[in-house]
């Protein structure tokens, strides 16, 4: 230990200040004691997590990984998902991302070792859409030595988390018991599904001196599991995507005599609720993670301790699937364009000269009560049918896809270090930097129309497949029949996309000791960390255009050969999952080499620049700076801590603005300079933006729509408080109350995003546009918690929480200013309404109840929780992925030879929607149903409950053998629209298991 006089420890304080750099200070509860437990395993890890949680200020949540293989975990969010109030976004069967206490993801911050970290996304859709939420499928769980979740706030925690702040912190060196050790687990992962089997590797080991002074931990893993998702919903292609209503103005076919012997009149089916698709989707993919961490700790006396941790993991997950879908919509309004348009300018349906329009015949209609308390009629079966004597008309679609390229990443690298300067002087700090990208090479697909006479559907239980047939539309395979049934290409398309997520950070911090009557020390501190975001979309030309054209009868007549080679028919399971039994399970799907063979075939090489597609680009600066002062109180029984956070966010965005149409500027042709417009100096000129430049044509530089960016700056402050205590009624019955006003900052998209995703329907042309004048959420939380320790590894634990929102983002919020545009489908320009987001309040009040306890003195024992979380928002909609209720049950069994653990996590019913909606989100708009104007229906998830389960067994005292298996139950992931009879989407994922041989020294 050094001994400093005053001058020696102002010297020491400087050059700290060089060495270190600006830091973030760790977490008081992750230093704090633990109780010290000889067992190893499941008992060891509940024990330690409720000592922290015992000993903390504030109501925290805890997860102490002694040993990650006696949880049935994949990745962080399968662990954080068995805490109280916390739940998780599910993707092909493994959690991804965390929300806590009934909100959306992007409102809770997670961090690792006190830092934000950087992840990219896997599926394309998500790497576009700009979320805030941290994706931890790239996060094993073996990384992890402690999560702690403060679901009340610090002045010392890193601004940021609306909801609530998750710290994951990663091991150190010199805290484990040996100098040399190790544990190394290979296997192998089996998806029922698709029934592939995959390698499993992860190894680590640790090394310090003999002085424990010096340590490093090493750990590279190597994780693949193959996945599929086998689907039926109502997607679709135009306006027969969703539900809507029938109107027979312009469904002409509806009619009394089509009626005959159903009992009903044309008109008493207007307003009736109406599925505009019955849809099958098979997609299957891989998750093939790999990375590493090495973490360095140098602790020369007990004054100083320097740790540098450096994280990387990188997933590739290529996607391939495929879509058969119907055109109800279409059909009965008598409209046969190829890709389901249904406006004034989609060609007809036409049979032998004459318009033809579909009839609802056999209609069975029953009524409904939405969510929102209105009562509404649903067409729950009916035969969707062309007149007796017509000619196969447009039924349908099919799209296939492959995402070649598909992968994400996420890196970081941190200094922390920890100074004593003298007894009463502690400095603490952190410098960080993250980096993730999510990425996409090419995501390439086709589309087909199909033609037949008609479909007929029946919509049972919410859990059921549909019942569908189509009729007079020949064998589920790709190609035109002598009749005119079948397939023909209608579409394709060829796209990528890379979105990367980058941050330097640092913080100073300073914890001065009082050892008064109530304040013990005050703690203070400096952070600024500087967030970019940019996301760029590409895609190359088509050689030639892609025509389909109609002789004078009505008659198909396509310009483009519709391919016949590489395809293969669905799974022969395909939807044996689902249930539901006789309904039309068959489909046809391209091997991914046929369709890529395709799609290089028919594009062509241009030139970088001319393949950039501006109008969705995000390209955005972030600047955080913020200071902290807070008092930790301790008087008798009582503790707590009270401090204020100051928080300055500036913003910078480039948001892709159209140039209005007639213009001036000239788009400059594929591998020219780029030209200059006077009008518009900033006028990205070489960019194509996805504009037609075929084979054998003359370069038209007045196509499509040309961009330039304009640049917002906005900076927004905010005050935070705090208050925490903690009052110990017995040495083992715990008290706390909270008080706070935390932050969240709005996602990308609605902040910078550029004018994108136009569309025209019979309502006119809209388009979606961001708004950077959206300042951030602000929450005000009061938290009352009382906990009992009452027996070894036991706890009862009870929380009352109310949080009142400011600045909640409604987006759909349809405004009057206007765009011109050119419309994608047929390259006219029309006039768009701008589609935006404005800001509204919204609450949570919730309970909190959670007990664990072993059985009296055997191996048994178990845990349990359950939360409810009630959310109003001003405008009368559920918030956006808020779970009402949400539980967990777990059973565990061990001994010095085995140990078992069988868990049963359950999520309520939660609106479904991308972590990140656009500014255009439908569950927000509005409908007129009947002359009744109504909240347009959110797509809400259906409840769900998952069963894992694990096992071990040590074959020695090194050797170990484990088998985990998730999603035991198979369950189904229901999903519906106002109600459940509106039944919107069914998908099953199939159970998967692991088994591992695992080693320690």
């Amino acid at each position: 230990m050094f001994k400093q006089k005053p001058l020696a420890a102002a010297v020491s304080t400087a050059l700290f200040g060089l060495a270190a750099l600006p830091a973030l200070a760790q977490d008081t509860e992750a230093q704090a004691p633990m109780q010290t437990v000889e067992v190893a395993g499941i008992r060891a890890s509940m024990a330690k997590s409720l000592a922290v949680k015992k000993n903390a200020t504030g109501n925290v949540e805890v997860i102490t990984a002694e040993d990650v293989g006696k949880m049935p975990d994949r990745n962080l969010a399968d662990s954080l998902q068995r805490l109280a109030g916390v739940a998780v976004r599910t993707d092909y069967d493994e959690a991804e991302k965390v929300s806590m206490r009934g909100t959306n993801p992007d409102m809770s911050l997670i961090l690792f070792n006190g830092h934000t970290v950087s992840g990219g996304d896997w599926y394309v859709g998500d790497q576009g859409s700009s979320s805030r939420s941290t994706s931890l499928s790239l996060m094993p769980s073996s990384v992890l030595n402690q999560a702690l979740v403060y679901k009340t706030s610090y002045a010392n925690i890193v601004d940021g988390g609306l909801a609530g702040t998750i710290n994951v912190t990663t091991r150190k060196p010199l805290a484990q018991k040996e100098r040399l050790s190790g544990v190394a687990s290979v296997g192998a992962s089996y998806a029922q599904l698709p029934d592939k089997t995959a390698p499993d590797v992860d190894v680590s080991v640790n090394w310090k001196n003999e002085a424990n002074t010096f340590g490093i931990i090493a750990q590279g893993f190597a994780q693949k599991r193959y996945v599929r998702r086998d689907s039926v919903s109502r997607f679709a292609y135009g306006t027969s995507s969703g539900w809507g209503e029938i109107n027979t103005a312009t469904m002409l076919g509806i009619t009394d005599a089509s009626l005959a012997g159903s009992g009903l009149k044309a008109a008493d089916l207007n307003g009736v609720r109406l599925p505009g698709s019955m849809s099958s989707e098979f997609v299957e993919s891989v998750r093939d993670r790999k990375g590493g961490m090495l973490s360095m700790q140098f602790k020369p006396n007990a004054d100083l301790d320097v740790t540098m941790t450096g994280f990387h993991s990188a997933m590739n997950a290529n996607n391939n699937g495929r879509l058969t879908s119907g055109a109800i919509y279409s059909m009965l309004m008598g409209k046969g364009e190829a890709l389901g348009g249904t406006t004034g300018t989609s060609p007809n349906t036409s049979s032998n000269g004459q318009r033809v329009y579909a009839q609802i015949r056999n209609p069975v209609i029953v009524t409904e009560r939405t969510l929102y308390g209105q009562e509404l009629r649903v067409l729950k079966s009916a035969d969707i049918m062309f007149p007796d004597g017509t000619t196969p008309q447009y039924v349908g679609n099919s799209e296939g896809f492959y995402r070649d390229g598909a992968k994400a990443t996420s890196s970081f690298i941190d200094l922390d270090a920890k100074y004593r300067v003298s007894p009463d002087l502690t400095l603490k700090g952190l410098f960080a930097t993250t980096r993730g990208v999510g990425e996409t090479a090419l995501d390439q697909g086709t589309t087909f129309a199909r033609y037949g006479t008609g479909v007929s559907y029946a919509l049972r239980g919410l859990h059921e497949a549909p019942y569908v047939q189509y009729h007079g539309a020949g064998a589920n395979q790709p190609g035109i029949n002598p009749d005119g049934s079948g397939y023909m290409i209608v579409g394709r398309t060829a796209s990528g996309v890379k979105t990367t997520d980058k941050e330097s950070s640092g913080q100073v911090d300073a914890e001065y000791k009082l050892n008064n009557a109530w304040v013990q020390s005050l703690e203070m501190g400096l952070r600024h960390a500087d967030h970019k975001r940019d996301s760029r979309r590409w895609g190359p030309a088509f050689r030639t255009p892609l025509t389909v054209t109609y002789d004078a009868t009505g008659k198909i007549i396509q310009s483009t050969v519709t391919p016949l080679d590489g395809w293969q028919p669905y799974p022969g399971n395909f939807g044996s999952g689902l249930g539901g039994g006789d309904w039309d399970n068959t489909g046809f799907t391209y091997s991914p080499e046929a369709l890529k063979a395709y799609i290089a075939a028919n594009t062509k090489e241009t030139s970088e620049a001319f393949e950039r597609r501006v109008s969705s680009e995000i390209d955005m600066r972030e600047r955080q700076s913020s200071a902290f002062l807070m008092a930790n109180l301790e008087h008798g029984a009582w503790s707590g801590n009270v401090g204020l956070r100051y928080v300055r966010t500036v913003v910078d965005a480039q948001i892709a603005t159209p140039i209005p149409n007639p213009r001036t500027c000239l788009r400059s042709a594929p591998g020219q300079p780029a030209t200059v417009c006077a009008a518009y100096p900033g006028a990205i000129t070489d960019a194509g933006d996805a504009v037609a430049f075929y084979d054998g044509t003359t370069f038209n530089p007045l196509s499509g729509t040309m961009y330039y960016k304009t640049p917002t700056h906005k900076v927004f402050k905010n005050f935070l408080p705090s208050l925490n205590l903690r009052y110990e009624i017995t040495p083992d019955m715990i008290a706390r109350f909270g008080a706070s006003r935390t932050i969240g900052r709005q996602n990308y998209n609605v902040l910078g995003s550029g004018f994108g995703t136009p569309g025209c329907d019979v309502n006119g042309c809209r388009v979606t546009g961001p708004n950077p004048d959206l300042h951030p959420l602000t929450s005000d939380n009061v938290d009352i918690s009382w906990s009992w320790f009452f027996a070894r590894r036991s706890n009862v634990t009870a929380s009352l929480f109310h949080s009142k929102i400011d600045g909640y983002v409604k987006t759909g919020t349809v405004g009057t200013s206007t765009i011109e545009l050119t419309d994608p489908r047929d390259q006219v320009v029309k006039t768009f309404f701008i589609n935006t987001s404005s800001q509204q309040g919204a609450k949570i009040t919730g309970i909190e109840l959670a007990y664990e306890q072993p059985f009296g003195q055997s191996p048994f024992g178990f845990t349990s929780n359950v939360s409810r979380a009630k959310t109003k928002v001003d405008d009368g909609r559920p918030m956006v992925g808020a779970s009402e209720w949400a539980g967990n049950l777990g059973l565990y069994f061990e001994n010095d030879k085995a140990s078992a653990r069988l868990v049963a996590n359950y999520r309520g019913e939660y609106v479904n929607s991308t972590t990140a909606p656009s500014p255009t989100a439908n569950s927000q708009g509005l409908s007129v149903i009947n002359g009744v104007t109504m909240p347009t229906a959110p797509t809400m998830a259906a409840p769900v409950t998952t069963l894992a389960f694990n096992a071990s067994y040590n074959l020695t005292q090194q050797l170990s053998l484990s088998f985990s298996a998730t999603n035991l139950t198979n369950v189904k992931r229901a999903y519906y629209r106002y109600s459940e009879e509106e039944q919107q989407k069914l998908d099953v994922s199939g159970r998967q298991f692991y088994l591992n041989l695992r080693y320690k020294f």
